[in-house]
Formats: structure tokens, sequence, C-alpha cells
């Protein structure tokens, strides 16, 4: 399937801005209720209301593609010991657990640590860069 290899540069754009739009959402419903459900009105002293602010900035930070790389590694790994804080206890497979968002996340998060923004990207435009 080398029909796609060309756009492989906007494709992982279109990652960081898709991956980064679903993660700002759960930071979005935690503090601006936005959408209405379960984790609403979190506290900035609870572990989830801490990960929601994570998931506030870094999901910003991802959707714009500026700092890429710190935003993303730092998302991954709030990603990964959220895996392990509250899915990990519950069985060892992810699909028995509920943890396979928290451990896509973390996977996808990571190669966007490491591959960077892509061409459309603020850190690109500002610093020339990936």
């Amino acid at each position: 399937m080398n029909f796609l290899q060309p756009f492989t540069p906007q494709l992982l754009s279109v990652l960081r801005i898709m991956s980064g739009l679903l993660f700002l959402q759960h930071g979005t419903t935690k503090y601006l209720n936005i959408p209405i459900g379960p984790m609403n009105n979190a506290t900035p002293m609870s572990m989830s209301g801490a990960a929601g602010i994570i998931e506030l900035v870094t999901g910003v930070l991802l959707v714009v593609g500026l700092f890429t790389r710190p935003a993303a590694f730092i998302a991954s790994g709030m990603c990964a010991v959220a895996y392990f804080y509250a899915h990990a206890g519950r069985g060892l497979f992810p699909i028995l657990n509920g943890g396979e968002l928290a451990v896509l996340y973390t996977f996808t998060f990571l190669y966007l640590a490491a591959a960077g923004g892509g061409p459309l990207s603020l850190d690109r435009i500002i610093r020339k860069a990936d």
C-alpha cells in the first residue's frame, strides 16, 4: 500500500492533531464540563484532577503542534501511570481491564515524542524543526 507513502509527513500531523483533540476532551470534561459526563467537576488535588490539568495543557499543545516532543512525552508518561494506577490491578489483559485506551495513548504519544509534530505544526513554523 505505497500510495499513501508520499503523505507520511502530513499524516504524522493528522495523527498528532486528532490524538491531541481526543486527549483534550478528557481534560475539558473534567474542568470545563464539556461534554457532561461522570468525570465532571474534578478537583486539582485528586489524581483525576491532576491528570485533567495535564490533559488540558498537553492536549492543546499537541493540537497546535507547539512543544510537541516534550508535551507528547509528558502525556505518554501520564497515560502509562494511569494504566498502572487504574487498570492493571484489574487483570493482565487491557481488553479485560478496560485499559486499551490508556495503552494506545501511551504508545501514540511516545511515538509523537520521538517523531515530532510533522509539517503542519507551530514547532515547524516557529523553529523550522519537527
